[in-house]
């Protein structure tokens, strides 16, 4: 699940809560992978207040969005994962954020990782993003999977229930130079 703007994201989340919520949900119980970037990720969550409105999320991660005064969260951005299944050694996705609202994690939400430069979820509390069993939420886009190729093989294999190592290799030259490049800009050397 994608995002974007505020008015766009308010008709989304009419439409999960209507149509898909029940869907996502099930899907989710049943082992299959929902990943939700950005505006995504907000409404995978119990809701995003805008003031003195509040929208709903779906409730699949327990986190919370509040927009609040401040600057937006803008820049590149990088994370070193600590809540993937299945990952050797240590890996860090780099991105871009750019976002307005500040999310927080529920007592036991788990992020998807720890800030390496950026701001993250909130700006302050040094984590990114959140997991829970297959469901993904994240602010890094900008592109993620094309920045982190590896990020997207996990995805792929996950989604197939096959250990990574078992797809097929290809050349990933390129893609790897985008990810090195994305965490030079994100001032992490690659």
């Amino acid at each position: 699940m994608g995002g974007g703007q505020d008015r766009d994201q308010r008709l989304c989340a009419e439409d999960l809560l209507a149509r898909k919520r029940a869907g996502l949900h099930a899907a989710a119980e049943r082992g299959a992978l929902v990943l939700g970037v950005c505006g995504g990720y907000q409404l995978l969550g119990h809701s995003y207040t805008l003031e003195d409105e509040e929208i709903v999320g779906v409730g699949l991660l327990d986190v919370t969005t509040v927009r609040e005064q401040g600057p937006r969260l803008i820049g590149n951005v990088a994370i070193e994962l600590s809540g993937l299944p299945a990952i050797s050694g240590p890996r860090v996705l780099a991105g871009f954020e750019n976002h307005g609202g500040r999310t927080r994690l529920g007592s036991g939400q788990s992020p998807l990782g720890r800030v390496l430069k950026g701001h993250g979820n909130d700006g302050k509390s040094g984590f990114e993003g959140a997991i829970s069993a297959n469901t993904i939420g994240t602010y890094l886009h900008g592109p993620l999977l094309p920045k982190n190729v590896w990020f997207a093989d996990w995805l792929i294999a996950r989604a197939l229930g096959i250990d990574p190592e078992e797809l097929a290799p290809i050349d990933d030259g390129i893609e790897q130079q985008t990810h090195a490049g994305a965490l030079r800009a994100a001032g992490v050397s690659g």
